[in-house]
C-alpha cells in the first residue's frame, strides 16, 4: 500500500435545513484498497459519497483526489475523473439492452459517431469474459432478475476506466454464486490498484474482503481499524455504541395450547409452492427458512391475495377465509411487509404521516376533507413509539434509511391493527443496530398477541427470533423445528433436501 492515499476527505460537513447530516467526517483511501465505511442507518454514509461524486455540495472541509484538492459539481464530472459509484438503488433503463445501458451516453465517446449495436454488443461481451460474468448483452435489462441487474450496474462502472469504484451494498440482492463472484473482481480490481470503498451492513463480508474499516455514526467519523485486527463486537459496539447480543433464543415463548389463528391447508402455485400445510399460533413467531428459489415468498403472496393460487385453503380461527385479493387480507387482519419494500411496502414520494395511515384512511376523512392534524397526530405517536429518525412526520419517505422506511411499513400495519403479520425479509439492508430495535419491536408484537411469520435468509435471524421454525426447499416443506432443537445444520440439511416429497420432520409436537 502506497503512503499517499489517492482519496483524502477531511472535516467534511453537510446540512440540511437544521439537521446536520455530516459533522467533520474524515477518510482516506489508498490504491489497491478495500476499504469498508459503516455505521447504522442514517449514519451519514450515502451522504458522504453523494458529496464526493458531485450529488450534494459539501458545506465544509476538503476532498484531494490523486493529490489534488477537488469539488465535482456533477456525477459525469466525477466518473470522467474515475470516481464512480455503484448505487444500491438500482440506475437502469429497462426497456434498454444490457450493452446500451452500460455504455450510454459514451457510444460517441468511445467508439466514434457511426456506433452500431454490435459495437457496443461485443464490447460488453468482452467486458463480462472479462469479469467472469454470464449475461447476454442483447437481453432487455427489464427481463433480469435484481441480482443480474446488479451485475450488469457494476460492469457499468468497471467501463469508465475508473480509479476509485464505491460500492453501496452492493449483495443486498444477489446471490451466493454471484457474492462470490463480485468477491473475485473485487480481488482483481484491487491487483489493478484500483481503491474500493465498499459500503455493507454483512459483518461477514466485512471480514472476507476489506482492508480497512471506517465507522460512522450520527453523522461524524467514529474511527479507523485495520479488518484483521477488529472483531465484530469492536466494529458494532463502534457503530452502536454498545455491544448487541446476537444469541439465538434457546425456547418458545408460546404455550402448547395457544389458539392457531392461521391454518394453510393445501397451498399450490404450479411449481412455485406445493402441496404447503402449516399452522400459526398466537403471539408465534413462526420463522420460514430456504435457499434462493424455495418458494417463501411467492407463499407469503399467495396467501396475502397478491398473487392467485391454484388450490389451497385458508382458515383463521378455524373458520374458512376467502382471500382473492390483498383488500380481502387486510379485512381479514392480515398485513404483508414485503421484502421490497419501496415497490410494496411505501409510497416513497409521500410523507411518513400519510404512509402510516394509507389502509385506513376513512378514519382520518369525513366525505372529501382529511382531518390533517388527527392524522399527523397519529403518526407522531408512531415515530415516537418505534424511534424513527426523521425531523417530523411530514418528511417524505424517500429521504428515510432503510431501516426507518421499515418502521413506517410497519406503523402502516399496526395502524390497521393487523392480527396476522408476514414479515418477508424484514431487516435486508439494514444495519445492526435498527436490526435489533426491530427484533425487539417484533417480540413486543408477539408479546401483545399479534402473530407473525417471518421469512429470512439469515439464519442467525432465524435462530434468534422463531419459536419454530418452517424449512422449503423448490416450493414444498420438508421440515419444521421447534426452536428448541433447531441448529444451522438441520436447517439446512431441510433446505437441500431436494426428494419431491412433502417430508414435514417435526422434532416437536408443539
Amino acid at each position: 500500500m502506497k503512503t499517499e492515499p489517492i482519496l483524502e476527505m477531511k472535516q467534511i460537513s453537510k446540512q440540511f435545513g437544521p439537521v446536520k447530516a455530516l459533522k467533520g467526517v474524515n477518510f482516506d483511501l489508498y490504491r489497491g484498497e478495500v476499504h469498508a465505511l459503516m455505521g447504522e442507518n442514517g449514519a451519514g454514509k450515502s451522504t458522504l459519497m453523494k458529496v464526493l461524486t458531485g450529488i450534494y455540495p459539501r458545506d465544509g472541509g476538503q476532498i484531494i483526489y490523486q493529490g489534488q484538492e477537488i469539488a465535482f459539481k456533477l456525477p459525469k464530472e466525477a466518473m470522467d475523473q474515475g470516481v464512480v459509484i455503484v448505487h444500491q438503488e438500482l440506475n437502469m433503463i429497462n426497456h434498454l439492452t444490457v450493452a446500451q445501458n452500460i455504455f450510454i451516453g459514451r457510444e460517441n465517446l468511445k467508439f466514434g459517431l457511426f456506433t452500431t449495436d454490435e459495437t457496443i454488443n461485443r464490447q460488453a461481451q468482452e467486458l463480462f469474459a472479462l469479469l467472469n460474468i454470464e449475461i447476454n448483452p442483447k437481453e432487455l435489462v427489464g427481463n433480469l432478475t435484481v441480482g443480474k441487474q446488479q451485475m450488469v450496474e457494476i460492469a457499468k462502472a468497471i467501463s469508465m476506466n475508473a480509479k476509485v469504484i464505491v460500492f453501496d451494498e452492493p449483495t443486498a440482492a444477489l446471490t451466493e454464486s454471484e457474492i462470490k463472484e463480485l468477491f473475485k473482481i473485487i480481488d482483481d480490481l484491487r491487483e489493478k490498484g484500483i481503491g474500493v470503498i465498499y459500503i455493507s451492513h454483512r459483518m461477514d463480508e466485512i471480514n472476507q474482503i476489506t482492508d480497512r474499516v471506517t465507522v460512522m455514526r450520527d453523522g461524524e467519523y467514529v474511527g479507523t481499524l485495520m479488518t484483521k485486527a477488529s472483531t465484530k463486537d469492536d466494529i458494532i459496539s463502534m457503530m452502536v455504541g454498545r455491544v448487541i447480543y446476537e444469541d439465538p433464543k434457546s425456547q418458545s415463548n408460546v404455550s402448547e395450547g395457544a389458539e392457531v389463528v392461521l391454518e394453510v391447508k393445501g397451498l399450490n402455485k404450479g411449481r412455485q409452492v406445493i402441496g404447503l400445510n402449516f399452522t400459526l399460533r398466537k403471539g408465534e413467531i413462526l420463522g420460514v427458512s430456504g435457499l434462493m428459489g424455495a418458494g417463501r415468498t411467492e407463499m407469503a403472496r399467495l396467501i396475502f391475495g397478491a398473487d392467485t393460487r391454484d388450490s389451497g385453503d385458508i382458515e383463521i380461527h378455524g373458520k374458512p377465509v376467502v382471500i382473492k385479493k390483498p383488500a380481502d387480507a387486510v379485512q381479514h387482519g392480515i398485513g404483508y411487509l414485503s421484502e421490497d419494500r419501496k415497490r410494496y411496502g411505501v409510497v416513497v414520494d409521500m410523507s411518513i404521516a400519510n404512509n402510516t395511515v394509507l389502509t385506513c384512511l376513512d378514519r382520518y376523512s369525513h366525505g372529501m376533507l382529511i382531518n390533517e392534524q388527527k392524522l399527523v397526530k397519529k403518526s407522531d405517536e408512531y415515530v415516537k413509539a418505534l424511534g424513527t429518525k426523521t425531523p417530523s412526520s411530514q418528511q417524505l419517505v424517500r429521504n428515510l434509511s432503510g431501516g426507518n422506511q421499515q418502521k413506517v411499513v410497519i406503523a402502516k400495519w399496526l395502524e390497521q391493527d393487523s392480527e396476522i403479520l408476514i414479515f418477508d425479509e424484514p431487516t435486508r439492508g439494514i444495519d445492526v443496530g435498527a436490526k435489533n430495535e426491530i427484533y425487539k419491536l417484533m417480540n413486543e408484537l408477539a408479546a401483545q398477541g399479534k402473530s407473525i411469520i417471518m421469512i429470512s435468509s439469515e439464519l442467525t435471524e432465524i435462530l434468534r427470533m422463531s419459536d419454530r421454525i418452517m424449512v422449503m426447499c423448490e416450493g414444498r416443506k420438508t421440515g419444521e423445528l421447534d426452536i428448541s432443537e433447531a441448529s444451522q445444520e438441520k436447517i439446512l440439511h431441510y433446505a437441500t433436501l431436494r426428494n419431491g416429497g412433502d417430508v414435514d420432520v417435526r422434532t416437536s409436537t408443539k
